[in-house]
């Protein structure tokens, strides 16, 4: 691959997009570097599950047509993207990460992926996730591999955005987060997520898992770039009535303020418990950049998470019982063991016990949200530890305290309903990405945004990649 190339595939989205617009290049040409990009890398780090090349091709021609003719769609006009393969596509099977669904075809996109089109973004394909988002891979399915160091996790369930946006596979990427399936991967990867408000996108032509916690968000590798997704996406949809109805900000002007005035709050009794001393720096690195910028640091006590991160797992299971009862148990031996076991613990589930769920989470929200009332976000990590081998991780399902450990930070918010933003903050000693988290109040994701790009503006963790030559080895072996 050449330098040129490589070069290309890492501008930022919006940059990439403006000089399609300018036409110094055409989406035909950035499309197929993109393409034999991952002719290249794919065969190691697996984060595609479908390649849509024809389509891909003869969307940029239509593009460069269009910018042609001066009709201009927007900031996203020509530019490669790829979503996870949960969102329907009309043009491609949507399977989930199962077997069940791999020869399923969507009549319609998802509104999500419809809104990417109408924008004139280009679609790559689908990316590849653990078995209907929960959090291990089917046994038939390659998991991606982390294009750091392929012997350590790529985060769940949204692994393949992760991975493809920190290898330069595309700009940008749909996903979804349920306990922290976008901001794992994110602090995984080293690129930057959004888990908006619940219902601040459609959920409409995605397969879900526990709907009340689903939330469709997006990835990229710049907040800039983040907003201009969310634009793009976010809003009420007759097809989805959870869906809120407040229309998107204009959140790329929103991200050019400054931090002055901005009230962060931290807990540090909660950040600090059993929280490994690399990513307790990161975190007080992040602290002293918003100091810095002008925000005012305000010290507070959360609602202890602890139950509530207990129940995350209940929650999702009877939530994921009901999602699949069209096929489970009448096509059982479809499913890998670890979904097939926590849908089994949903259906197991008294409707009283799983109240008693509902009336904690209830209570937990109202005094988070109260929380948020005196500070306009929340500093808090995105996993406890620094990045972990795939040999300390072992079968990740296999092992709930540590998924309840690595939930610590991120269930609380799709429980919540909260937005939140992921960073790239730093690495560890072993040369591995450690992200963390911005919280805000509903609705207020021009805030984050607007604290992100600030943060962005004055660091460059998020500029940082993995080495080519690195996973270029991997696809050799």
């Amino acid at each position: 691959m050449s330098a040129n190339s490589e070069s290309l595939v890492y501008l930022d989205l919006l940059e990439v997009g403006e000089r399609i617009r300018r036409r110094e290049l055409t989406a035909v040409m950035v499309t197929e570097t993109q393409l034999a990009r991952m002719d290249d890398l794919e065969p190691a780090l697996r984060s595609y599950a479908h390649v849509m090349a024809q389509s891909a091709l003869e969307a940029a021609a239509r593009a460069d047509a269009e910018l042609e003719a001066g009709r201009v769609r927007g900031p996203l006009h020509g530019v490669p993207l790829a979503v996870k393969d949960l969102f329907w596509t009309r043009d491609a099977p949507t399977a989930g990460g199962t077997v069940i669904h791999s020869d399923f075809r969507a009549p319609v996109d998802a509104t999500a992926v419809a809104r990417l089109r109408e924008a004139g973004a280009i679609l790559l394909g689908k990316l590849k996730m653990t078995e209907g988002a929960y959090s291990d891979y089917h046994p038939s399915i390659e998991p991606p591999q982390n294009p750091w160091d392929a012997d350590y996790w790529p985060g769940i369930s949204s692994s393949g955005p992760g991975v493809a946006l920190a290898a330069g596979l595309c700009f940008g990427a749909l996903a979804s987060d349920t306990g922290g399936s976008i901001r794992w991967p994110c602090g995984a990867n080293g690129v930057t997520g959004l888990k908006p408000t619940w219902g601040r996108i459609s959920r409409h032509g995605t397969l879900a898992l526990a709907p009340t916690m689903d939330h469709v968000g997006v990835m990229a590798r710049s907040v800039a770039d983040v907003a201009a997704l969310l634009a793009a996406v976010a809003g009420p949809d007759p097809a989805d009535p959870t869906a809120l109805q407040p229309p998107p900000e204009n959140y790329s002007a929103t991200i050019t303020s400054d931090m002055r005035g901005v009230r962060i709050g931290i807990d540090r009794a909660w950040t600090r418990r059993n929280v490994d001393t690399q990513v307790v720096r990161v975190l007080d690195e992040a602290e002293d950049i918003f100091r810095e910028l002008g925000a005012d640091i305000v010290e507070l006590a959360l609602p202890d998470a602890t139950r509530v991160v207990t129940d995350w797992s209940p929650v999702c299971a009877v939530e994921a019982a009901v999602t699949h009862r069209d096929t489970y148990p009448a096509r059982a031996e479809s499913y890998g063991s670890v979904l097939k076991e926590v849908i089994e613990a949903g259906r197991a589930l008294s409707a009283m016990d799983y109240q008693e769920l509902q009336l904690r989470r209830m209570t937990f929200r109202g005094q988070m949200t109260e929380c948020l009332v005196s500070v306009d976000l929340l500093l808090v990590p995105v996993h406890p530890f620094p990045p972990l081998s795939l040999e300390a991780l072992g079968v990740m399902g296999e092992r709930p305290e540590l998924i309840a450990r690595l939930q610590t930070f991120t269930a609380p918010f799709d429980l919540t309903g909260h937005p939140a933003l992921t960073l790239p903050g730093g690495f560890d000693g072993k040369g591995m990405p450690i992200g963390f988290q911005l919280i805000a109040a509903d609705l207020a994701e021009g805030i984050l945004l607007k604290a992100g790009a600030a943060f962005q503006r004055a660091s460059s963790w998020h500029r940082r990649r993995p080495r080519h030559s690195d996973y270029a080895a991997l696809a050799r072996d």
